[in-house]
């Protein structure tokens, strides 16, 4: 292992007297290994810079400290880092020196710590586009695609002199994506085109591949298939990438026979060799359409055609397949011939069939210890789908022994949310949210929600409230504040008329909340699309594009 800077302090001496002539080539030599992508050369960039400091005639640090930081944050180096960052502010650089500062960004943006980027970015007395660009990028890398988002609004507003740039756009149309805000990638696309027009090729966006793919991606996770499937369309050039995001964006949108003619079109017209991701998609496209025999046939040919070794993904694909279909001896035989170890999302896959398929509680909860078993952050999921299992067997003491379980671990299920793009503004619920400003309109119109409801024949499904014994009413009372009731609310009170409603859920849409969503969709006229951490529903005329198979 490369030896660590973080053993040995940097020494540099603010006496010393930097000579800018007789150090410009080691400068030079730091900078290109720290820009060489190359692991090892990286390592060499740090050694050199603590090299250079600890002699007699160091270079300028405001030259070669941007270059350590950014070998330190290709390697995500978060000790070093730190120790870089106590260095420049011990020589007055940092937060002042705005291209040190944006180096430090950067750094902590690698390193997964985007509030710490945020913090820093905040004290950067004369902000740069570049500071702006990497602080929304932290943010939007690192998950936070509404605090990206909102920082970009900031930065529009307060940001005089600072037009956003073909980087700026290409940060908020991943964040966008992330959080499914569709009018405002919109409006990106637009900043996007109007960037690259005003710099005199006005046809760059139609031509760039990488544009394009991350386009598609994002109409795609806002929606918008449509959309999606016009820009995949007009592309001139494509690459993998491109017929692989394609059919997934079908796939995933329930069109799963449009996906799959266009992995035949991809390979027997286009010519185009599938890769492993391209078979991920593909395998995706059978789960989600209940096919299990296309599974079983794709999952062969590509073993047999392309010669391509099976990977985790297309092992728990395959898993899903033939347990959600009822086919859950012949998922086990799969995960008896992996050539891996089976993780933590296979046996879940298997205890989530179980559940769906009243396979018993023996079965469900040898399936269960199986995925205790295997190390992984998201234990509590498999607690929540176990007191599933006993609570669709009626057995609530043992839901309640499971609930005490948890709590005893100090584990507490996944919160649930669920937003809603406005206006160009985000909104967000969770649970029994009374946050909003127009809470007390919300719920009012939840009411009336539910009187439609119930005049409509609707009964809850009392085994997907929330996992506690209790009364009925209580449990009805749990499922009638989940986060996706309260955006849809809000949704049917300030959508424009004969506009979708669009909601993005961060978990799995539960049973109950579907079946209201169906509902919902015929009693008001109004077309509701969600995308929940597996797929898209889309909810019309009281029936759903998954066809009820999710």
């Amino acid at each position: 292992m490369p030896p660590s800077l973080a053993a040995t302090p940097l020494p540099i001496n603010p006496s010393h007297r930097p000579d800018p002539t007789s150090s410009s080539s080691s400068v030079q030599l730091l900078r290109s290994l720290a820009r060489s992508r190359r692991a090892h050369l990286a390592h060499r960039a740090l050694l050199l810079f603590r090299s250079l400091h600890s002699s007699p005639s160091p270079p300028p640090p405001h030259f070669s400290l941007p270059a350590a930081l950014s070998a330190a944050s290709f390697l995500a180096a978060l000790p070093e880092g730190r120790q870089l960052h106590a260095l420049a502010v011990k020589l007055n650089l940092a937060p002042a020196h705005t291209v040190v500062a944006n180096s430090l960004l950067h750094l902590y943006a690698s390193c997964g710590l985007p509030d710490a980027a945020l913090a820093l970015f905040r004290h950067i007395p004369a902000k740069s586009l570049v500071s702006w660009n990497t602080a929304i990028e932290a943010l939007a890398s690192n998950g936070d695609h509404v605090g990206a988002l909102d920082l970009f609004r900031e930065m529009q507003r307060d940001a005089a002199g600072l037009a956003p740039d073909a980087y700026t756009v290409q940060s908020v149309i991943g964040a966008c994506a992330g959080a499914g805000a569709l009018s405002l990638g919109v409006y990106a696309h637009a900043l996007l085109l109007r960037e690259l027009g005003g710099a005199g090729d006005g046809q760059a966006v139609s031509r760039d591949v990488l544009i394009n793919n991350s386009l598609v991606d994002l109409y795609g996770k806002c929606g918008a298939a449509e959309l999606a499937r016009q820009v995949f369309d007009r592309m001139p050039h494509r690459d993998i990438t491109s017929w692989n995001v394609m059919i997934l964006t079908l796939a995933n949108h329930g069109r799963v026979r449009e996906s799959l003619e266009l992995f035949d079109r991809m390979t027997r017209v286009e010519n185009v060799v599938p890769n492993a991701i391209t078979f991920v998609a593909v395998l995706s496209a059978c789960n989600h359409g209940g096919m299990v025999e296309e599974g079983r046939r794709y999952f062969q040919m590509m073993v047999t055609e392309y010669g391509i070794r099976p990977r985790i993904e297309h092992y728990g694909c395959m898993v899903d397949i033939l347990a959600r279909a009822g086919f859950i001896e012949e998922a086990l035989d799969v995960v008896s011939g992996m050539n891996c170890r089976p993780d933590a999302i296979i046996w879940r896959s298997l205890l989530d069939a179980c559940c769906k398929q009243n396979a018993g509680s023996e079965l469900s909860e040898a399936m269960a210890k199986m995925a205790l078993d295997v190390p992984d952050d998201a234990v509590s999921g498999v607690y929540v789908l176990l007191s599933r299992v006993y609570a669709s067997a009626q057995r609530w003491n043992d839901v309640g022994m499971v609930r005490r379980l948890m709590s005893e671990e100090g584990l507490k299920k996944e919160p649930g949310f669920s937003s809603i793009e406005m206006d160009g503004l985000v909104h967000q619920f969770v649970a029994g949210d009374t946050s909003h400003p127009l809470s007390e309109e919300i719920y009012m119109k939840l009411d009336e929600i539910e009187e439609r409801l119930a005049s409509s024949g609707y009964k809850p499904d009392l085994s997907e409230a929330r996992m506690v014994a209790g009364m009925d009413h209580t449990k009805g009372a749990a499922l009638r504040l989940h986060s996706e009731r309260l955006a849809i609310s809000f949704g049917l009170l300030k959508a424009r008329a004969g506009a979708p409603i669009r909601i993005l859920k961060n978990l799995r849409v539960c049973k109950d909340c579907h079946t209201i969503s169906k509902l919902i969709s015929e009693l008001y006229g109004v077309e509701i699309i969600v995308r929940d951490r597996i797929r898209f529903h889309h909810f019309k005329d009281g029936v759903c594009s998954c066809k009820d198979y999710w």
